[in-house]
């Protein structure tokens, strides 16, 4: 088994691939793997202008706003208006696409996968889930409030906003929010 906590705190920004943004990359699989290489990545992205998204060929995404008002998403030239909070919403990576904001910046968690490899699924959990990885697969729960706690049997982790637990293999422990948590679950393709 594999458990990591990953802390927000240690998140770095960076420009996204087209330069327009800044993202801050909570986790990849494999890890360390570039924007070529993933099989699946994990970020938090700052909105504050609207703008083109940039293109992932072979990926699909599933954008979730955590903070803001939300975005009209104009992917291939559709509509797709997201101002629900907390509602992933799932859309081709490969399509041209502009976010244009409803009522201001906003941060979406970003997953990104690749469909010939990977299958990802994104739910908005709160109260208590039990972290359980898909054999061979992993699974992140990303804190959306201050005080989630991870418990095992060796013990608790206090979580506090954006930080996430990344685990593989057996099942880490039990996740207890004071609010919400974001949960994706990661199997192969």
């Amino acid at each position: 088994m594999t458990v990591r906590i990953l802390r927000a705190a240690d998140l770095t920004p960076a420009p996204w691939k087209n330069g327009s943004g800044l993202t801050r990359e909570i986790a990849t699989g494999p890890e360390g793997a570039g924007a070529d290489t993933f099989d699946w990545r994990v970020s938090l992205a700052d909105v504050t202008a609207d703008g083109p998204f940039s293109a992932f060929p072979g990926v699909d995404r599933i954008l979730t706003v955590v903070e803001g008002a939300g975005m009209d998403l104009v992917v291939g030239g559709e509509h797709h208006i997201v101002d629900e909070p907390l509602w992933p919403h799932g859309f081709p990576g490969d399509l041209p696409t502009e976010g244009f904001l409803l009522g201001g910046p906003v941060v979406n968690l970003n997953v990104m996968y690749r469909r010939a490899r990977t299958r990802a699924e994104t739910a908005v959990v709160c109260g208590t889930v039990r972290l359980l990885p898909p054999e061979g697969g992993a699974v992140l729960a990303v804190s959306l409030d201050d005080g989630a706690e991870l418990e095992s049997g060796s013990g608790g982790v206090r979580l506090d906003r954006y930080d996430a637990v990344l685990a593989a293999g057996e099942s880490p422990g039990v996740l207890r929010t004071m609010g919400q948590a974001v949960l994706i679950t990661f199997s192969g393709g």
